[in-house]
C-alpha cells in the first residue's frame, strides 16, 4: 500500500478520540505494539480495501482473551449471508473461532468482527502492515468467492 493510499489513526477504545494520525512509517511496527496500547485502537482507510467493499477497519486487543480483533463494514447484499458464513467458517483456523455477523439496514453494509489469530499466516510477530496485507487478501478472497 502507497502513502497516497492509506490513512491511520491511532485511537481510544473507551472513547473513540482521535490519539494521533499516523504515517506509513506507522505500518512497519509490529502488532503487539497492540499488547501494550490496550487502551488503544489502530483505524485505517486504504484504496485497495475500498475496491473490494471496505470503507475502512479497526484492529484492537480484547482485553479479556488478549486476541487480535478486526472490525470492519463490507458492502455485499444481504442476500449473501450463507455464503459469508460459510466462507469464515471454512477459513479461519483455530479453535473456539468466533465471529460477528450483522446486517445494517441504514448502511446497507454488513459489520463484520473476527480474530485476526484466526487467518491461516497470523504471526504475533507479524507487522501492521503485513496484517493489514494479510486481512486484504483474506476479504478479497471472500469477496470473490461469495460473489460467484
Amino acid at each position: 500500500m502507497e502513502a497516497n493510499q492509506v490513512y491511520i489513526e491511532r485511537c481510544d477504545k473507551e472513547t473513540e478520540n482521535l490519539l494521533a494520525e499516523e504515517g506509513q512509517a506507522f505500518l512497519s511496527n509490529p502488532i503487539d505494539y497492540l499488547l501494550s496500547h490496550k487502551n488503544e485502537f489502530v483505524y485505517i482507510e486504504a484504496t485497495p480495501f475500498n475496491e473490494i467493499g471496505v470503507d475502512a477497519l479497526s484492529i484492537e486487543i480484547d482485553d479479556i482473551f488478549g486476541m487480535y480483533d478486526v472490525m470492519l463494514g463490507l458492502k455485499l447484499p444481504k442476500k449473501l449471508e450463507p455464503s459469508i458464513k460459510a466462507f469464515l467458517n471454512q477459513e479461519l483456523q483455530g479453535e473456539d473461532i468466533k465471529f460477528d455477523l450483522m446486517f445494517d439496514q441504514n448502511d446497507g453494509l454488513w459489520n463484520v468482527n473476527f480474530t485476526l489469530n484466526f487467518l491461516p499466516d497470523f504471526r504475533e510477530s507479524m507487522t501492521f502492515q503485513e496484517a493489514f496485507t494479510s486481512i486484504y487478501e483474506f476479504l478479497a478472497k471472500l469477496v470473490k468467492e461469495v460473489k460467484q
